[in-house]
């Protein structure tokens, strides 16, 4: 019987271990998309227990604590104290196997701590005591956790009127580890509440120095925000979208609608789409003009409980998996920047898994050889982001593209302890070639370049695609 998480976890063959301990393993990370807070790297932040690092912010733990039958004052409550919450999550850990929080939790405690006691009721104050005593240490600050994961750079997501003074902070320290911004401009779409949407175009007429009272001036306080990202290290755009919107639209249409909903009227449903839809296209010829890599996140319905959402917020975990009929839209959006010749290289993340194959063959009809892998099927993403998931994304995209050129995995995390998911990642994959080649599905002749292609899919496909 194989023990819990050792240095083989996941790998049941000699090649995989192979490809796994000489060749992933030793590759730095390169974490091209996260949601970590970049004042906590600028102040080199040190966290105050277990709990703050671990369960502040993390849904997945608190949507496993609520079907736990866990009260919600030890998930997000301010009556509690960081020793109960974190006792209530010790508590429902046992009742995670086979959940992927039962291998994130314990390859966390290992790879962060050097714990490999499992966590459950019997554990838990000496595993909390024990590492909330190494938090206070100099060697777990935020930046020092980096150093530890061997990360090389970083992508935090970051909204266009955000001031980036921590960026600057952190590059003007000269902190090694490269922690670049990433445009998110979604709620320069987010039309459907127009006092919310005023509200955000005259912040950004303040931190542009552009009056705004029309959609062009709103271009262009947008552009000014997109130079000055750019001068920071910006790369990436990413766009959190339920669905790909591709409605007509003239011109003249939508600088109507722009001042429709300036002045605080409602838009119809599919002016909504249509404005949408126009958005989508403009930030795809920015993000061309600059050279940067657009990214799509698509596919949440977010906020399903609308008595919690009302109570806690967004991202608090009421969120699921959409169902959406988006091929056709996909096809067409990137049809008409294609047209123009004004399609940037593209990573495209599905939250479906239905929608695995449509997008492996989606990525296809764009690519133009001018770059290898200019079109991605993002990694495993959200629900996805887990040992099955992966699976059958690598699959799908080997199925139906090259495998050799996927830019690999990211953690999506808030999360200083979620490096260990890219671990998790390369050894998924070196297990999965590592079979092929036991099995004779791909040949041992050639195991030299599947070394090469770990590597790549680990690391330098993504230093190269986004020229870090």
């Amino acid at each position: 019987m194989k023990k819990f998480i050792d240095k083989d976890f996941l790998l049941q063959t000699e090649t995989a271990k192979e490809l796994y301990h000489e060749h992933a393993e030793k590759q730095p990370i390169i974490d091209y998309h996260c949601h970590l807070n970049p004042s906590l790297i600028a102040g080199d932040y040190q966290f105050k227990s277990l709990t703050e690092i671990w369960l502040g912010g993390d849904h997945y733990k608190w949507r496993a604590m609520r079907t736990n039958g866990i009260d919600e004052r030890y998930c997000t409550g301010n009556d509690t104290s960081d020793w109960e919450k974190f006792e209530k999550w010790a508590e429902t850990v046992p009742y995670t196997m086979r959940n992927p929080l039962y291998h994130w939790t314990h390859l966390e405690l290992k790879t962060g701590f050097g714990i490999e006691k499992l966590l459950s009721p019997k554990t838990a104050r000496e595993i909390y005591d024990e590492c909330t005593a190494k938090l206070q240490t100099p060697e777990y600050s935020a930046r020092n956790l980096m150093r530890k994961y061997k990360v090389e750079v970083v992508c935090t997501t970051d909204d266009p009127v955000d001031s980036l003074e921590h960026h600057i902070k952190i590059k003007n320290d000269g902190f090694e580890i490269s922690v670049l911004p990433t445009w998110r401009p979604d709620k320069a779409m987010a039309v459907e509440n127009p006092s919310a949407f005023r509200a955000y175009i005259e912040e950004l007429s303040r931190v542009s120095g552009v009056t705004v009272s029309s959609f062009d001036d709103m271009v262009l306080a947008l552009r000014k925000r997109q130079d000055f990202f750019a001068e920071w290290g910006c790369k990436l755009s990413d766009h959190g979208i339920e669905e790909f919107y591709a409605a007509d639209y003239t011109e003249a249409e939508i600088k109507a609608l722009f001042n429709k909903v300036y002045g605080g009227k409602a838009l119809t449903y599919p002016e909504i789409i249509q404005y949408k839809s126009a958005m989508l296209v403009l930030f795809a010829e920015m993000d061309w003009e600059k050279g940067w890599t657009q990214q799509f996140h698509y596919g949440a319905i977010r906020n399903n409980n609308t008595r919690l959402f009302n109570k806690l917020g967004p991202d608090t975990g009421f969120d699921s998996i959409g169902v959406f009929l988006t091929a056709k839209a996909m096809a067409k959006f990137f049809d008409r920047l294609d047209r123009q010749e004004k399609l940037a290289k593209t990573i495209i993340y599905n939250l479906n898994p239905a929608d695995n194959e449509m997008v492996a063959t989606m990525i296809g009809n764009f690519q133009d050889g001018s770059v290898a892998g200019k079109m991605q099927f993002g990694s495993g993403w959200w629900f996805l982001d887990q040992k099955d998931g992966m699976e059958k994304q690598l699959n799908a995209l080997s199925v139906l593209g090259l495998l050799s050129r996927f830019v690999g995995m990211l953690t999506d995390s808030r999360s200083f302890l979620s490096y260990p998911r890219h671990e998790y990642f390369r050894r998924t994959l070196c297990n999965l070639i590592g079979n092929d080649v036991e099995n004779g599905l791909l040949p041992a002749e050639e195991l030299n370049f599947l070394r090469q292609m770990v590597e790549g899919i680990s690391y330098y496909n993504a230093k190269n695609f986004f020229r870090f």
